[in-house]
Protein backbone atom coordinates (compact mmCIF):
# COMPACT_ATOMS: atom_id res chain seq x y z
CA UNK A 1 0.00 0.00 0.00
CA UNK A 2 1.48 3.39 -0.93
CA UNK A 3 1.10 6.22 1.08
CA UNK A 4 1.76 10.42 0.57
CA UNK A 5 3.02 12.32 3.01
CA UNK A 6 2.52 15.97 2.89
CA UNK A 7 4.57 17.68 5.84
CA UNK A 8 6.98 20.50 5.46
CA UNK A 9 8.86 19.77 8.79
CA UNK A 10 11.45 17.36 7.15
CA UNK A 11 11.84 15.62 10.73
CA UNK A 12 8.05 14.95 11.37
CA UNK A 13 8.42 13.85 7.88
CA UNK A 14 10.82 11.80 8.28
CA UNK A 15 9.73 10.17 11.04
CA UNK A 16 5.99 9.45 9.68
CA UNK A 17 8.08 8.19 6.53
CA UNK A 18 10.48 5.86 8.28
CA UNK A 19 7.56 4.67 11.17
CA UNK A 20 4.84 3.78 8.71
CA UNK A 21 8.17 2.00 6.26
CA UNK A 22 9.01 -0.11 9.22
CA UNK A 23 5.13 -1.41 9.17
CA UNK A 24 5.34 -2.37 5.32
CA UNK A 25 4.12 0.87 3.90
CA UNK A 26 5.57 2.55 0.36
CA UNK A 27 5.71 5.99 1.31
CA UNK A 28 6.23 9.29 -0.71
CA UNK A 29 7.06 13.01 0.90
CA UNK A 30 5.84 16.02 -0.06
CA UNK A 31 6.88 19.32 1.58
CA UNK A 32 4.07 21.61 0.19
CA UNK A 33 0.57 21.76 -1.10
CA UNK A 34 1.60 22.49 -4.49
CA UNK A 35 4.12 19.41 -4.88
CA UNK A 36 1.53 17.12 -2.63
CA UNK A 37 -1.05 18.13 -5.32
CA UNK A 38 1.13 16.97 -7.86
CA UNK A 39 1.76 13.46 -6.34
CA UNK A 40 -1.52 12.97 -5.37
CA UNK A 41 -2.93 13.73 -9.19
CA UNK A 42 -0.31 11.42 -10.63
CA UNK A 43 -0.57 8.21 -8.56
CA UNK A 44 -2.82 5.85 -6.91
CA UNK A 45 -2.04 6.36 -3.57
CA UNK A 46 -3.71 4.75 -0.64
CA UNK A 47 -4.08 7.06 1.79
CA UNK A 48 -3.07 10.88 2.32
CA UNK A 49 -1.79 12.42 5.68
CA UNK A 50 -1.88 16.34 5.21
CA UNK A 51 -0.36 18.63 7.50
CA UNK A 52 -2.76 21.54 7.69
CA UNK A 53 -0.10 24.02 8.05
CA UNK A 54 2.18 24.52 5.20
CA UNK A 55 4.34 26.80 3.02
CA UNK A 56 0.87 27.86 1.06
CA UNK A 57 -0.52 28.94 4.33
CA UNK A 58 -2.07 28.18 8.00
CA UNK A 59 -4.93 26.43 5.97
CA UNK A 60 -3.25 25.42 3.12
CA UNK A 61 -3.91 21.43 3.72
CA UNK A 62 -7.62 22.07 4.12
CA UNK A 63 -7.49 23.81 0.87
CA UNK A 64 -5.14 21.16 -0.75
CA UNK A 65 -7.92 18.72 0.93
CA UNK A 66 -11.09 20.55 -0.49
CA UNK A 67 -9.30 20.78 -4.34
CA UNK A 68 -8.21 17.12 -4.32
CA UNK A 69 -12.07 16.45 -3.09
CA UNK A 70 -13.40 18.82 -5.59
CA UNK A 71 -11.33 17.31 -8.56
CA UNK A 72 -12.81 13.52 -7.47
CA UNK A 73 -10.31 12.34 -5.51
CA UNK A 74 -11.96 9.31 -3.73
CA UNK A 75 -9.00 8.62 -1.20
CA UNK A 76 -8.69 8.86 2.61
CA UNK A 77 -7.49 11.60 3.84
CA UNK A 78 -5.70 12.00 7.37
CA UNK A 79 -5.38 15.64 9.10
CA UNK A 80 -2.25 16.47 11.44
CA UNK A 81 -2.59 19.63 12.75
CA UNK A 82 -1.52 21.24 16.21
CA UNK A 83 -5.37 22.93 15.95
CA UNK A 84 -7.52 20.54 18.52
CA UNK A 85 -10.70 22.60 18.83
CA UNK A 86 -14.00 21.24 18.34
CA UNK A 87 -13.94 24.01 15.36
CA UNK A 88 -10.87 22.63 14.31
CA UNK A 89 -12.26 19.13 13.75
CA UNK A 90 -15.18 19.98 12.12
CA UNK A 91 -13.49 22.23 9.60
CA UNK A 92 -10.99 19.24 8.78
CA UNK A 93 -14.07 17.13 8.15
CA UNK A 94 -15.91 19.58 5.92
CA UNK A 95 -12.49 20.17 3.73
CA UNK A 96 -12.76 16.21 3.30
CA UNK A 97 -10.71 14.78 6.08
CA UNK A 98 -11.99 11.48 6.84
CA UNK A 99 -10.09 11.23 9.85
CA UNK A 100 -8.17 14.07 12.09
CA UNK A 101 -5.02 14.13 14.64
CA UNK A 102 -3.83 16.64 16.92
CA UNK A 103 -0.11 17.36 17.73
CA UNK A 104 1.75 15.91 19.40
CA UNK A 105 0.41 12.27 19.19
CA UNK A 106 2.03 8.87 19.34
CA UNK A 107 3.03 6.78 16.44
CA UNK A 108 1.12 4.15 18.24
CA UNK A 109 -2.27 5.47 17.64
CA UNK A 110 -1.49 7.29 14.10
CA UNK A 111 -0.46 3.56 13.05
CA UNK A 112 -4.08 2.40 14.03
CA UNK A 113 -6.24 5.44 13.05
CA UNK A 114 -4.11 5.12 8.96
CA UNK A 115 -4.88 1.00 9.22
CA UNK A 116 -8.52 1.55 10.42
CA UNK A 117 -8.88 4.35 7.33
CA UNK A 118 -7.19 1.68 5.04
CA UNK A 119 -10.02 -0.97 5.96
CA UNK A 120 -12.49 1.14 5.88
CA UNK A 121 -11.59 2.53 2.05
CA UNK A 122 -11.24 -1.68 0.84
CA UNK A 123 -14.56 -2.28 2.39
CA UNK A 124 -12.84 -4.53 4.96
CA UNK A 125 -14.69 -3.56 8.09
CA UNK A 126 -12.56 -6.62 10.15
CA UNK A 127 -9.04 -6.26 10.81
CA UNK A 128 -8.90 -10.23 9.48
CA UNK A 129 -9.76 -11.21 5.47
CA UNK A 130 -10.29 -14.65 4.69
CA UNK A 131 -8.36 -16.53 1.79
CA UNK A 132 -8.07 -19.38 -0.60
CA UNK A 133 -6.45 -22.29 1.13
CA UNK A 134 -7.57 -21.40 4.57
CA UNK A 135 -5.29 -18.53 4.74
CA UNK A 136 -6.15 -15.78 6.52
CA UNK A 137 -4.65 -12.05 6.88
CA UNK A 138 -4.86 -9.84 9.54
CA UNK A 139 -4.46 -6.87 7.66
CA UNK A 140 -4.14 -4.55 11.01
CA UNK A 141 -1.61 -6.65 12.61
CA UNK A 142 0.34 -7.22 9.21
CA UNK A 143 0.31 -11.32 9.69
CA UNK A 144 -0.59 -14.10 7.74
CA UNK A 145 -1.68 -17.15 9.57
CA UNK A 146 -3.47 -20.83 9.15
CA UNK A 147 -4.20 -23.14 11.21
CA UNK A 148 -1.34 -23.54 13.82
CA UNK A 149 1.01 -22.13 10.86
CA UNK A 150 2.17 -18.49 10.71
CA UNK A 151 3.51 -17.44 7.38
CA UNK A 152 6.82 -15.30 7.62
CA UNK A 153 6.51 -12.76 4.61
CA UNK A 154 9.46 -10.09 4.01
CA UNK A 155 7.63 -6.65 3.85
CA UNK A 156 7.57 -6.28 0.31
CA UNK A 157 5.72 -10.12 0.22
CA UNK A 158 3.07 -9.01 2.40
CA UNK A 159 2.88 -5.52 0.30
CA UNK A 160 2.63 -7.36 -2.93
CA UNK A 161 -0.58 -10.36 -1.16
CA UNK A 162 -2.11 -7.04 0.59
CA UNK A 163 -2.55 -5.18 -3.05
CA UNK A 164 -4.07 -8.10 -4.33
CA UNK A 165 -6.09 -8.69 -1.62
CA UNK A 166 -7.15 -5.42 -1.01
CA UNK A 167 -8.36 -5.93 -5.17
CA UNK A 168 -9.70 -8.96 -5.56
CA UNK A 169 -11.18 -10.26 -8.90
CA UNK A 170 -8.32 -7.38 -10.95
CA UNK A 171 -5.50 -8.99 -12.23
CA UNK A 172 -1.95 -6.55 -11.73
CA UNK A 173 0.05 -6.98 -14.72
CA UNK A 174 4.00 -7.35 -13.69
CA UNK A 175 4.67 -3.62 -14.24
CA UNK A 176 1.87 -2.29 -12.28
CA UNK A 177 2.98 -4.53 -9.20
CA UNK A 178 6.55 -2.54 -9.19
CA UNK A 179 4.59 0.72 -9.71
CA UNK A 180 2.71 0.20 -7.22
CA UNK A 181 5.36 -1.16 -3.84
CA UNK A 182 8.59 0.52 -5.37
CA UNK A 183 7.26 3.45 -6.86
CA UNK A 184 9.78 6.35 -8.16
CA UNK A 185 12.39 3.39 -7.12
CA UNK A 186 11.26 1.26 -9.37
CA UNK A 187 13.25 1.60 -12.38
CA UNK A 188 15.45 -0.27 -12.05
CA UNK A 189 13.41 -3.51 -10.84
CA UNK A 190 13.12 -6.35 -13.42
CA UNK A 191 9.82 -7.62 -13.79
CA UNK A 192 10.71 -11.13 -13.41
CA UNK A 193 11.78 -10.32 -9.29
CA UNK A 194 7.95 -10.17 -9.07
CA UNK A 195 7.82 -13.56 -10.16
CA UNK A 196 9.97 -14.71 -8.03
CA UNK A 197 8.28 -13.23 -5.43
CA UNK A 198 4.85 -14.70 -6.21
CA UNK A 199 6.83 -17.71 -6.33
CA UNK A 200 8.08 -17.45 -2.58
CA UNK A 201 4.88 -16.46 -1.06
CA UNK A 202 3.32 -19.53 -3.15
CA UNK A 203 6.45 -22.08 -1.50
CA UNK A 204 5.54 -19.96 2.18
CA UNK A 205 2.19 -20.62 2.27
CA UNK A 206 -0.41 -22.67 -0.82
CA UNK A 207 -0.22 -22.46 -4.77
CA UNK A 208 -3.72 -21.91 -5.00
CA UNK A 209 -3.15 -17.95 -2.89
CA UNK A 210 -2.28 -16.72 -6.06
CA UNK A 211 -3.24 -17.19 -9.26
CA UNK A 212 -1.26 -16.42 -12.69
CA UNK A 213 -3.18 -15.06 -15.28
CA UNK A 214 -1.06 -15.76 -18.49
CA UNK A 215 -0.43 -12.15 -20.53
CA UNK A 216 -1.49 -10.35 -17.86
CA UNK A 217 -0.12 -11.04 -14.93
CA UNK A 218 -1.05 -12.05 -11.34
CA UNK A 219 -4.69 -12.01 -9.43
CA UNK A 220 -6.17 -13.07 -5.59
CA UNK A 221 -7.05 -16.91 -6.42
CA UNK A 222 -9.90 -17.69 -7.53
CA UNK A 223 -11.47 -18.48 -3.90
CA UNK A 224 -10.77 -14.78 -3.70
CA UNK A 225 -11.43 -12.48 -0.04
CA UNK A 226 -14.29 -12.76 2.22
Amino acid sequence: MRLLIVEDDPHIAELLSDGLTEEGYECDRAASAAEGRELARLFPYGLLILDVMLPEGIDAGYRLGRQLREGGLNTPILYLTARGTVEDRVEGLEAGGDDYLVKPFAFKELRARVRALLRRASGNAQNTVTLPGGWVMDLGGRELYATGVRAELTRREFALLELLVLNPGRAFSRDEIIERLWGGDGGAVEPKVIDVYVSTIRRKTTDVLIDTIRGTGYRLGRGEAM
